[in-house]
């Protein structure tokens, strides 16, 4: 039988959102049985768009970024930016752990710095995984909200990665921000599990917003505008300095980080076409 070919990105997005399909149940056009194997049918052309759902994904998509970007400089968004950097350094600790590293604290300061001390491990993956990771885990919440089960296990293991890093802690602003977001996403669980209030998908959403403009914005601020000396890019341009120095790494990743922005609002529309 002759080879067929398998384009990449669709491969890619594929295992994003089959893998569980309780979590993300697509709506599929009816499956063709070639032989003995079954085709399934995505819409990835997104044929039909838009249908409630999707408009209601959409806007409050839409809506998250308008108050994001609206309250920017307020304190009232204070919170959501000092999660943001702790799911930045939480990235840099996964990242040296995978790569056999130890971990030797975190800390997330008021002036929404952070830092997370490792030892050992691929110095040049841990870099980049901080800006990045933070885009990535946009992305999961984001995806997450467009389903009910998959906002409760995003809420959960979000509350899970708080608990844990009460122990690694080094300050106790960092303990006091991860004690405050677990009673905070505790509360909005408990009220849409015994009220008709369902707005626990829209705090999932709103933090996957937040973190994907988040980072962009964050690697805008340290590498372009002000080029910080000790921001990761220039960390990473120190190691690896082909093809370009700490803005040119600034302004990949940035890229990345606002792909994975666009492939977040993409999918979600597709779990839900």
């Amino acid at each position: 039988m002759p080879a067929r070919f398998i384009h990449p990105i669709r491969t890619v997005a594929i295992f994003l959102v089959l893998p569980v399909p309780s979590l993300f149940p697509l709506r599929r056009r009816p499956a063709q049985i070639c032989g003995s194997t079954m085709v399934v049918n995505i819409n990835w052309e997104l044929q039909g768009c838009c249908r409630h759902n999707q408009v209601v994904f959409i806007a409050a998509v839409g809506v998250s970024t308008v108050v994001i970007l609206a309250l920017w400089r307020t304190f009232l968004l204070t919170p959501f930016k000092l999660i943001t950097v702790f799911l930045h350094e939480t990235s840099h600790a996964l990242a040296c752990k995978l790569t056999c590293g130890d971990v030797e604290g975190m800390q997330v300061h008021a002036n929404e710095g952070g830092v997370t001390q490792t030892r050992g491990g691929i110095y040049w993956i841990i870099l980049p995984a901080g800006y990045l990771g933070s885009s990535f885990w946009g992305m999961v919440f984001i995806l997450s909200s467009t389903n009910l089960l998959a906002t409760r296990i995003a809420s959960g293991c979000f509350i899970l990665a708080l608990v844990i890093v009460l122990f690694v802690a080094k300050n106790w602003f960092l303990r006091w921000l991860c004690i405050g977001f677990i009673i905070f996403i505790a509360v909005v669980w408990v009220i849409q599990e015994f009220t008709t209030v369902h707005a626990l998908k829209y705090v999932i959403l709103f933090i996957g917003v937040m973190n994907s403009l988040f980072s962009v914005y964050d690697i805008y601020d340290d590498t372009i505008s002000r080029r910080v000396n000790s921001s990761d890019a220039e960390k990473f341009a120190e190691i690896c300095p082909c093809p370009c120095n700490g803005v040119g790494w600034g302004v990949i990743w940035g890229f990345i980080s606002f792909i994975f922005l666009c492939a977040s609002i993409y999918l979600g529309l597709v779990i839900l076409s």
